[in-house]
């Protein structure tokens, strides 16, 4: 089940980051500024799209709640593996990483070819088709800490977490909300806000229910809910998550709450009534999660 959806003109995910990043709504719309950190980059309209996709990989590394069991404190580095990669791409990250940290870590760069090098990352990108391969080498790694990142249409179906997609020219990152859950990775809700919608397993439905067509569909138009003031008072926080029908125009047709506090559900379904999505050939139903924080 995708857990997920948000935008900035896209979709979202969960867990606030000690050190989160402020982002406000105008900066949703600036995600080479916000989601890859390097306002250099960002401002180079010829970067080549294996520099963007490097910058991604830096900044999931630098952006991530990683566990104590994934990076225990310590001078021990972050190792960002890569599978399938070519020297150049290989060159590109290596530049694109050299001399950063997270905390005391310093990032390192190595190809991976089997798995139990994979055992050494804690961040793990497959390269191109690699990621139609994915699903055996990741559950090779039983342990949770590992954040596996690929570029391929069927990565998140295979398990994966965290995909880099071709958007009209963009690249952009869509999330398997389910295997971000069971990795014990966490990001700030406010940056997976500019995820894109990912294709996770698919919800559930009854007989009678519209079936999904294919992937989720991308949301075209949507606000973030709004935390209930009382909610805010009570300090209050949690989980909402809802289901709405989605009529082939688009608009969402009804919503029905599956979980969370009343209050944050409720302030959950407003705001999803009104988000617009992609055209379809037929009505879709879509689930929506959404973590409330201050």
């Amino acid at each position: 089940m995708l857990k997920m959806r948000f935008s900035a003109k896209d979709e979202w995910l969960r867990w606030p980051l000690p050190n989160r990043v402020a982002l406000g709504i105008g900066a949703l719309l600036a995600i080479h500024l916000l989601a890859l950190n390097l306002p250099a980059l960002g401002q180079q309209p010829n970067a080549s799209e294996d520099q963007v996709k490097a910058a991604y990989l830096l900044n999931f590394a630098k952006l991530a709640e990683w566990s104590q069991q994934a990076l225990p404190d310590g001078p021990s580095p972050l190792v960002i593996g890569v599978s399938g990669g070519d020297e150049n791409f290989l060159k590109i990250l290596k530049a694109t990483v050299a001399g950063k940290t997270v905390g005391t870590h310093l990032l390192v760069v190595k190809p991976v070819s089997s798995d139990q090098d994979m055992k050494s990352c804690q961040l793990f990108f497959f390269r191109g088709s690699e990621g139609k391969h994915a699903q055996t080498l990741i559950e090779s790694v039983a342990h949770a800490g590992v954040l596996f990142v690929g570029e391929d249409e069927s990565f998140l179906r295979q398990g994966g977490m965290i995909n880099l997609v071709l958007d009209h020219g963009k690249v952009r990152f869509e999330v398997n909300s389910e295997a971000l859950d069971r990795s014990e990775i966490h990001f700030s809700a406010k940056i997976l806000a500019l995820a894109r919608s990912g294709s996770g397993p698919s919800p559930s439905t009854s007989p009678n229910s519209p079936a999904p067509i294919g992937a989720p569909r991308r949301v075209d138009r949507s606000d973030l809910p709004e935390y209930p003031e009382i909610a805010a008072r009570m300090k209050l926080t949690g989980t909402a998550q809802v289901q709405a029908v989605v009529k082939p125009d688009g608009t969402v047709k009804e919503v029905k709450i599956l979980g969370g506090h009343p209050l944050l559900a409720d302030a959950l379904a407003r705001a999803v009534r009104q988000w617009k999505y992609q055209p379809a050939a037929k009505e879709t139903v879509e689930v929506v999660k959404f973590s409330f924080a201050p």
